[in-house]
């Protein structure tokens, strides 16, 4: 059995699994946020328990539209709010932070364990080591109330990576590129392991950004596992990170990639850092590195999104946040508003954003119209100085 396989089997209790098994694996954590919790809650009511299978493992997190943007939106969070305190389930409200954020530093489960959340980027998890499975609402309902979660055993797909990364290449080059390859549906119901002395390249909250946008490219399950090649995989690639450069998502797709340098000199209107996919402290050091003593171009808007109230605070405490504010740019409360497109920076059928957020779907940030590239932050900071695309400088170059 590969790694994936191995967590798979002890949290079913099996001696081992097999491709297209179904099974059902004990879960670490459940949790759900602001969109998905208010029909898990009313899934959960309907199922008839009196009870949560853990009250420490579930949790709560209003990230999606707030402050709310709507009265529905308000009314889901009372929702929550009446659940949290009837069943004695944890909730972060106010501003806390992005679910997987949130769940990273204060409820992480340890390597191989099962996290069900109803959201589709729930893969983050397997940036430490975790099975981060993505769910509906009305499964995590279900696994609410049992602390089970059925699911079918995926194939894998093994990505074995050698050699050091460019100084300019980063965790979002790396998944971005793999959408070129891979396309966003050739995963599909598959899992994508990561092994090779190359993981090394990537620090946590790196190989987190990876994790995140696996399900971009299909993947059920992504993990990275250890510099050990897996033998026992369905199919296998290899990647010398030293050969890659900056990448880029070209409008509509996540998948849609080319480098940063075919597309470089298109003129920019809005730039976003941030969200559950680069909203972490070593991605806000790229922005505070990029912006000191400098300022954004005056046609571009220029969004910079922590993925908690802790990144946050660490980066009052640096003067990261007066750095970028100098420069031009506006620091929004933690959260997922710019990245879903209720509030906070939607566009119009005249923007032409860069985005470090993981989707560029038509809509996804407002007008169904606006061109939306994805990038690195290094990228996207480089593109809000200059007002058009721009390839960041290699440092060591």
């Amino acid at each position: 059995m590969n790694l994936i396989e191995k967590y798979l089997a002890k949290a079913a209790g099996l001696s081992s699994v097999a491709p297209g098994q179904d099974i059902s694996c004990q879960v670490s954590y459940c949790a759900a946020h602001d969109v998905t919790a208010p029909i898990a809650i009313k899934m959960f009511r309907e199922i008839g328990v009196d009870k949560v299978f853990d009250p420490e493992r579930v949790v709560l997190i209003v990230d999606h539209i707030y402050p709310a943007a709507s009265e529905k939106a308000r009314d889901g969070v009372w929702t929550m709010s009446d659940f949290s305190k009837e069943f004695g389930v944890k909730l972060y409200d106010r501003g806390q932070g992005v679910i997987h954020q949130i769940m990273y530093q204060n409820h992480r489960a340890n390597p191989g364990e099962i996290v069900a959340i109803a959201d589709s980027h729930t893969c983050t998890c397997g940036g430490y080591g975790a099975i981060g499975i993505g769910v509906g609402s009305t499964e995590l309902a279900a696994a609410m109330a049992t602390g089970k979660l059925d699911l079918e055993v995926p194939e894998v797909v093994q990505v074995h990576l050698t050699g050091k990364l460019p100084s300019n290449v980063f965790g979002k080059d790396l998944i971005l590129y793999l959408g070129s390859k891979f396309g966003t549906d050739y995963l599909v119901d598959r899992g994508l392991i990561f092994t090779g002395e190359g993981i090394n390249e990537f620090d946590i909250p790196e190989r987190m950004t990876v994790c995140n946008m696996g399900t971009e490219i299909g993947s059920m399950i992504t993990l990275f596992g250890t510099t050990e090649r897996e033998n026992d995989v369905w199919e296998n690639y290899e990647i010398d990170l030293s050969t890659l450069e900056p990448q880029i998502a070209k409008p509509f797709s996540p998948a849609n990639v080319v480098p940063v340098k075919e597309v470089a000199g298109t003129k920019i209107t809005q730039v976003v850092v941030g969200s559950c996919t680069n909203g972490r402290l070593n991605d806000m050091e790229q922005v505070a590195k990029a912006f000191k003593g400098k300022k954004v171009h005056r046609d571009v808007n220029t969004f910079v999104v922590p993925a908690s109230k802790e990144i946050l605070d660490a980066m009052e405490e640096k003067g990261w946040c007066k750095i970028i504010r100098d420069a031009g740019a506006t620091v929004l409360n933690p959260g997922c508003g710019s990245c879903f497109g209720a509030h906070e920076g939607l566009t119009s059928t005249r923007d032409v954003v860069v985005s470090t957020t993981n989707r560029n779907f038509p809509g996804r940030m407002g007008s169904m119209k606006a061109n939306i590239y994805l990038a690195s932050p290094a990228t996207a900071a480089q593109s809000a100085l200059t007002g058009e695309i721009t390839v960041p400088a290699r440092e060591d170059a």
